[in-house]
C-alpha cells in the first residue's frame, strides 16, 4: 500500500486527486495552535463559524455555508470513513475524540451528496486519525486547569511490533462553566487494534464516552443584561452515554483497492426537566453501518484515471420512554454510488470529475394514540467537477451539483403537516481560484445553494408553539476567502472571510432574510514558533443576525454583532511543554444562538484563563 497523506475519493488515494476545493489541517497545524480539542481545531484553524452550545459541553454547533439553527443537519462528520452524524437532531460529539491522535482534518465546502449521502449540502468534515508509528512506542499525558473549576486530564499510549500495532487513550473532564446550573463532566475511552499484511491493512477501534450536564436555559434580552451568568432552570439536567465500535479492511486484489467499514454504535440519552411543565425522557438509538467500496487506478498515456463505486447501509433504530411521549422509530436506508475522475495534462494539473449516487430510505414511526407510520422516500444526487491550472501557481476550479436531505426522527415527530416532511434538496454551484504555493496560499470561492422544501423548525407555526415544516424555495449565496502566509521560519498568519446571503426566494417571506445568520464572518490568527517557544493569537468578528423566530423580518432589533479575541503561549522544555492560554481575553458579553425576539437567548462564555502541562514519550 502506498503512502499518501489524503483520503480523496472516500480512499487512502494518490496525492494528485486531493480534494477540490478543500481545506486541509493537519497534525503539525493543530500542535502549532495548540488547540484542546477537535471542535475548537475546526473553527479556529478551518475558519469554520461555531455557536455555544445548548447543552454546556465543548460541542459547539459547526455550521458551513449559512444553514443557521440546522447547520449541523446540513453538514456531514466522517471519523476514519464512517459517518457520525446520525438520524436525530444531535450533532456530533467531537470533543471524545483526542486531539492527540488526528493526522489531519479535510473540510469540504458545499455539496457532497454523491459520496457521502444525505446532509451534505453545506459540506463534510472528514476526520482521520493516526496510523501507528513502525515498531515503536509513543504516548502523552496532559494536565490542564482553568477559570469556572475546569479540570482535564488526558493520556494516550501507542505500540507497534512487526505489522501489529495497537493504542489506546483516555480521559476526564470537568467544568463549572461560566453560567449559573451549567456544570459539565465527562470521561471516555477509546482504542484500537491493526495488522498491517503485504495486501493490505486491517482492524478495529473501540470508543465509549460518558456525559453529564446542567441545562442552565435561555433568558429575555432584559436578563441578559441584568445578570448573563444566571440560569431559571435550576431542575434541567442530562446525561449522553455512547459506545461504538468499527472495523474495517484495506485490500489490493490486482489493480483493484478494496475497502470496507462495519460499524456499531449506541446511544442513550437522559433528560430531566423541571419548573412549571416537569418531565423525563430518555432515548435510546443504536446504529448500525456498512460500507463496502472499490477503486481502481489507471495510468495511461500521461494520464491518471480513478474509478470509485461503492454502496452504504444503514440501520438505525431509536426507543422512546418519556412522560410526554412513548415514540418510537427507525429508518432503514441503502445507496449506491459511483464517482470517476481524469487527471490530464501534468504540466497544467487539469482535472475533471464525475459522480451520482442513488438512495432509498425506509421509515417507521409509532407512538401511542396515533396509527403507526412507514414510509419510503428515494433520491438521487449528481456532480460534475473540474479544474486547471491556468497560470503558475493559479488554480480555477468550478463545481455544479444536486445535493439533499431527509427530515430526520426529531423532525418527523413534531411536523406541520400529516405525512413525514418532504426531501430537501439543493442546486449547488462553487467557483474558485487559488494563488501561491504552501508558503504563502489565497483562496477565493463564489457558491450558491438554492434550496426546494428546506427542512426548519418554524416558531411561528401554531399560534407561536412552532413545528417543524418545509419551507417555501430558500437560498444561500455568498463568497469566502482564505489566505495563509508564512513569514520567515518562524511566523505564520492566516484569515477567512465568509459572507453569506440567506434568503427566501418566494412564497409570502419572499426577499426576506433567513434567521440565525450572520452575513459576514471574519477570522484572523499569527502564530509565532522559534527555540521551544510559540505563540498563538486569534480574533473572530461576527456580524449581526437576525432573531431565531423572525421569519418576517419585523422584531425590530437584531442579535448584535461581536468581536472575540484568544491566545496561548507555550515553552517545550526537553519532553515537557507548558502553556497558558485565554479565551474571550476582552470578556465580551454575547451570544450566538436566540430563538425568540429579543428572548429565547443562550448566553455565550465570558473570559477564561487556563494552564496545562504536557508530557511526551
Amino acid at each position: 500500500m502506498p503512502s499518501v497523506r489524503i483520503t480523496g475519493a472516500r480512499f487512502a488515494s494518490d496525492p494528485a486527486l486531493m480534494p477540490i476545493g478543500a481545506t486541509v489541517i493537519t497534525a503539525d497545524d493543530i500542535a502549532r495552535a495548540g488547540v484542546s480539542d477537535l471542535n475548537q481545531a475546526i473553527r479556529k484553524i478551518g475558519g469554520v463559524y461555531g455557536r455555544q452550545s445548548l447543552d454546556a459541553s465543548p460541542d459547539f454547533g459547526l455550521d458551513l455555508r449559512g444553514f443557521g439553527a440546522n447547520s449541523s443537519q446540513n453538514l456531514v462528520v466522517m471519523l476514519d470513513g464512517v459517518r457520525m452524524s446520525e438520524n436525530d437532531l444531535g450533532g456530533a460529539v467531537l470533543s471524545t475524540i483526542p486531539v492527540d491522535t488526528i493526522e489531519r482534518i479535510e473540510i469540504i465546502r458545499g455539496g457532497a451528496s454523491v459520496l457521502f449521502g444525505e446532509g451534505a449540502t453545506g459540506g463534510v468534515i472528514q476526520i482521520v486519525t493516526k496510523h501507528p508509528v513502525k515498531n515503536g512506542t509513543r504516548g502523552s499525558v496532559r494536565a490542564e486547569a482553568g477559570q469556572f473549576g475546569l479540570r482535564d486530564l488526558r493520556s494516550s499510549l501507542t505500540h507497534s511490533w512487526d505489522g501489529f500495532a495497537a493504542d489506546a487513550s483516555i480521559g476526564g473532564q470537568r467544568t463549572d462553566n461560566y453560567r449559573d446550573h451549567s456544570e459539565f463532566k465527562q470521561k471516555f475511552f477509546s482504542g484500537g487494534a491493526q495488522w498491517t499484511y503485504a495486501g493490505g491493512r486491517a482492524g478495529v477501534r473501540v470508543a465509549s464516552s460518558r456525559n453529564d450536564s446542567q441545562f442552565p436555559g435561555s433568558l429575555t434580552l432584559a436578563q441578559f443584561q441584568a445578570n448573563p451568568r444566571q440560569s431559571l432552570t435550576p431542575g434541567d439536567s442530562g446525561e449522553l452515554d455512547s459506545d461504538r465500535i468499527a472495523a474495517f479492511v484495506e485490500h489490493r486484489v490486482g489493480g483493484v483497492d478494496l475497502a470496507a467499514e462495519l460499524s456499531y454504535r449506541e446511544k442513550e440519552v437522559r433528560a430531566s426537566y423541571g419548573g412549571q411543565f416537569a418531565s423525563k425522557a430518555a432515548y435510546n438509538s443504536r446504529q448500525t453501518q456498512f460500507s463496502p467500496r472499490a477503486r481502481q487506478l489507471t495510468r495511461f498515456d500521461g494520464m491518471l484515471n480513478e474509478l470509485v463505486a461503492g454502496i452504504d447501509l444503514m440501520d438505525w433504530e431509536r426507543k422512546t420512554e418519556a412522560s410526554y411521549s412513548m415514540a418510537d422509530a427507525s429508518q432503514k436506508s441503502k445507496a449506491l454510488y459511483v464517482r470517476d475522475e481524469l487527471k490530464w495534462d501534468a504540466a497544467h494539473n487539469g482535472r475533471i470529475a464525475l459522480g451520482a449516487r442513488r438512495e432509498v430510505f425506509d421509515k417507521d414511526y409509532a407512538d401511542t394514540g396515533v396509527p403507526p407510520e412507514s414510509t419510503s422516500q428515494a433520491q438521487n444526487a449528481w456532480d460534475v467537477q473540474g479544474s486547471y491550472d491556468v497560470l503558475p501557481l493559479v488554480n480555477a476550479y468550478a463545481k455544479a451539483g444536486r445535493s439533499y436531505r431527509v427530515a430526520n426522527a426529531d423532525e418527523n415527530s413534531y411536523r406541520s403537516m400529516p405525512g413525514v416532511l418532504k426531501v430537501q434538496t439543493s442546486r449547488d454551484l462553487e467557483l474558485g481560484v487559488s494563488w501561491g504555493d504552501a508558503a504563502q496560499q489565497l483562496t477565493a470561492r463564489l457558491f450558491r445553494h438554492a434550496l426546494t422544501n428546506e427542512i426548519f423548525y418554524d416558531p411561528t407555526l401554531f399560534g407561536g408553539w412552532g413545528a417543524n415544516t418545509n419551507l417555501d424555495p430558500t437560498k444561500r449565496e455568498g463568497a469566502e476567502i482564505d489566505a495563509h502566509v508564512r513569514i520567515g521560519a518562524a511566523w505564520r498568519v492566516s484569515g477567512h472571510l465568509q459572507h453569506v446571503d440567506a434568503k427566501f426566494t418566494a412564497g409570502p417571506n419572499d426577499g426576506r432574510e433567513m434567521v440565525l445568520v450572520p452575513k459576514n464572518i471574519a477570522t484572523v490568527r499569527l502564530s509565532w514558533l522559534a527555540g521551544g517557544h510559540s505563540a498563538d493569537i486569534g480574533a473572530q468578528w461576527v456580524d449581526s443576525q437576525r432573531y431565531g423566530s423572525d421569519f418576517s423580518n419585523t422584531c425590530g432589533a437584531r442579535i448584535a454583532p461581536y468581536t472575540t479575541i484568544d491566545a496561548r503561549y507555550a515553552r517545550q522544555l526537553g519532553a515537557w511543554e507548558f502553556a497558558v492560554s485565554g479565551l474571550n481575553l476582552t470578556d465580551k458579553k454575547y451570544f450566538s444562538n436566540a430563538f425568540g425576539c429579543q428572548a429565547g437567548i443562550y448566553p455565550s462564555d465570558a473570559r477564561q484563563l487556563k494552564a496545562s502541562a504536557r508530557y511526551t514519550f
